[in-house]
Formats: C-alpha cells, structure tokens, sequence
C-alpha cells in the first residue's frame, strides 16, 4: 500500500475530484481527513471509506478562513497524527463571462477560495512538515494555468497564481524535506463543471465544456486519484515543483528528469524576461 500510515489531507473532499482522491488514498492505506464546507456529503465519504476498513475523519471548515484551516489541521494531528500528505482540491468558478461584465465581487470570491485558501492550508502544515524534514503538497491546477481562459479570468488567473505559489514554496521548503507539486487532472465532469453546463453564463460563455462532455472528452477522477498516490508515495520527488498532469506520459518524463530540470520544463516562465533560453 502506497501512503500506509501516512496522514493525508484532502480539501474539497465531500464531491467530485475531491472524493475521488479521498478515496483512492484510502485504499491505498492513508489515514484521509475530509475537509469541506458540507457535512452531510464528507460524512458519507467518510462512511464509505471506513466501511472499506479504512480511517477518514470528516471536518467541516472554509479553506478561506484562517482560524478554521487552523483548527482542522490541530484536528487532523490529535487524531492521527503529523501530516505527511495535503491535498488542495478545494475550487470555485463562478465569475464567467467578460471581465467587464462580470461582477467583481463573484470574481474575487473565486481567487480567495483557489489562491488564499490553498495558501492558508499549505501555511497550516508546513511549520510541523519543515520541523519533521518530511511532506508533500499537491496542488491542483486546471483552465488558465499555461495560458488564457477566456470568459473565466477569476478561474484563470487564480490557477496561473497556484502555480507560482507551487514553484514559490517548493523553493522554499526542497532543503527542509518537502516536496511540493502542482497537478492537472483534466476536464472531469464535477459539481463544479455541472454547474457551469447548468448556468446562462457557462452556457453562452464556455459551451466549448459541453461540447467536450457531449464528445465524452472528459476525464474520469480516478486517473487524478491515482496520480495523487503516486505523488504522495514520493515516486515523483524529482520532479518537485513542477507541473503534472495525468494526461502525461510520467515515466517519459522520470527518464528526463535531469533534461527537466536543466532546462526548467514544466514550470510557469517568461524566460525572455530573465534573460534565459
């Protein structure tokens, strides 16, 4: 089993991909804490994975508010102990439309809940990570990571923003033992996709997402549940700090490992900028 003892956060975990990760972590013998705003839907995460006969304790938190993360990662460690694994799947996307159209309330709603709520869990963990010179984060990228996502600035430039912070703190904590990662699981039908296929503004401003569910180009959640064991497990720690994706060919990429890294691949650059190639 890949993550046996090891403990394993996972926001966002009451649906969707989050579920999915939960779960897969699970089975692959992590201790899984499901931290979501929604009791009824962790809670029945957490009774499928104990009737596996697996350990899961549902908390209910806002990833946006700093005292909650706080308290949810004390819960997290009384019960089972230092965390080795956090996985922020925690999303919105509402603002969708032009960026002059939409409302700017919605917009920034959507960059606290993917940029300040990550960095407050990531903020949470890391002390007790760094002391123990062990952990992994992963953080989840999607739409605008690489490029514009357009109709969706909110979503777009909070995802572009997650990456730097991946490249900022794997940076920052590669000498104290941890290993950090940004992860694309791909266009997964999800609440969230729902309710963009759902709504005026998704439907008039991003049909291209119906059209890809209508074609079946959609990606099945396992695939990024099974990418976050291979991640939590350490078969990736050379590759901290980048980019994965589970529409990557990932053992091409070990094999470049040292090509990667020379050449700063897979990473958010404007190298013209910094004078290099």
């Amino acid at each position: 089993m890949k993550l046996n003892e090891q403990v394993a956060i996972v926001t966002g975990a009451g649906r969707g991909i989050g579920r999915t990760i939960a779960l897969k972590c699970a089975e692959a013998g992590a201790s899984v804490v499901l931290a979501a705003r929604t009791e009824a839907q962790i809670q029945q995460v957490a009774g499928e994975i104990k009737a596996a006969g697996g350990r899961a304790l549902p908390v209910v938190m806002d990833v946006t508010d700093a005292a909650s993360v706080r308290d949810m990662v004390r819960q997290a460690e009384s019960t089972f102990g230092p965390v080795d694994l956090l996985i922020n799947n925690a999303a919105s996307a509402r603002a969708l439309g032009p960026s002059w159209q939409i409302d700017p309330d919605d917009w920034w709603r959507d960059l606290e809940i993917n940029v300040r709520g990550l960095f407050l869990c990531c903020q949470a963990v890391l002390p007790g990570m760094v002391e123990r010179q062990h952990g992994r984060i992963i953080n989840l990228l999607g739409a605008g990571t690489a490029r514009p996502f357009q109709n969706g600035s909110a979503y777009g430039t909070s995802k572009a923003a997650v990456m730097r912070l991946t490249e900022q703190l794997a940076a920052e904590t590669i000498e104290h033992g941890v290993r950090v990662f940004g992860m694309n699981p791909g266009l997964v039908r999800t609440s969230m996709t729902e309710h963009i296929l759902d709504s005026e503004q998704g439907q008039r401003w991003l049909p291209f997402m119906g059209q890809s569910f209508e074609a079946e180009r959609d990606v099945p959640p396992t695939l990024a549940g099974e990418l976050a064991v291979a991640i939590g497990s350490g078969q990736y720690d050379a590759l901290a700090g980048r980019a994965l994706a589970v529409f990557f060919d990932l053992d091409a990429m070990q094999a470049r490992t040292a090509e990667i890294i020379e050449q700063d691949l897979y990473t958010l650059r404007l190298n013209q900028l910094d004078g290099k190639r």
